[in-house]
């Protein structure tokens, strides 16, 4: 059975921090996370790209299996790392449960590259269609009614986005996974 990841938390000061009392019925403070790539990745850095992401500089990973393997077979050596997650109840992290206004004016800000003061982001991923539509929102063709009637995905997506050094110390290695074509 998969773990998923829910974090319940207290906005305090306009920061949505991670409950100090955090449980999950299925032990979500401590599973298995994967990151679809082309290489062995032991230790995690956070490495400021090219583009701008859904949740800003980060290291990316996810709570769906598959959807690390078809992210990684975009490569020629596909490469799934697989990791424990061990959550720090210290951080600062913002947990989207749903795509919503909220989620939208987050994902076009980083993609403006505004940035955020989270450790840790967690929610839905923004793929090539669905950015298409946020590009098209931004830009103004499209309403953000129009954005929303567009935005379905044709598999669950998830993202937890690790954006600072100390956020990266809830990883630990477990192991690499070569994926054939």
């Amino acid at each position: 059975m998969r773990k998923s990841l829910t974090v319940f938390a207290n906005t305090k000061g306009g920061r949505v921090l991670v409950s100090n009392d955090f449980h999950h019925p299925h032990n979500a403070e401590n599973m298995e996370i994967y990151h679809g790539g082309y290489c062995l990745i032991e230790n995690p850095k956070i490495i400021e790209g090219k583009y701008a992401k859904d949740f800003g500089t980060g290291f990316y990973c996810t709570e769906i299996r598959e959807q690390s393997v078809r992210w990684a077979k975009r490569y020629d050596t596909p490469t799934v790392n697989v990791y424990n997650f061990q959550i720090d109840s210290n951080l600062n992290i913002r947990n989207f449960e749903e795509m919503t206004e909220e989620w939208l004016a987050f994902i076009v800000d980083c993609r403006n590259n505004v940035k955020h003061n989270f450790d840790i982001v967690v929610g839905a991923m923004a793929n090539d269609q669905i950015y298409n539509y946020i590009a098209d929102y931004i830009s103004g063709t499209l309403t953000k009614e129009q954005f929303w009637v567009l935005a379905k995905f044709k598999h669950p997506t998830h993202q937890i986005s690790f954006c600072t050094n100390e956020a990266l110390k809830c990883l630990t290695f477990i192991k690499k996974e070569e994926i054939e074509k």
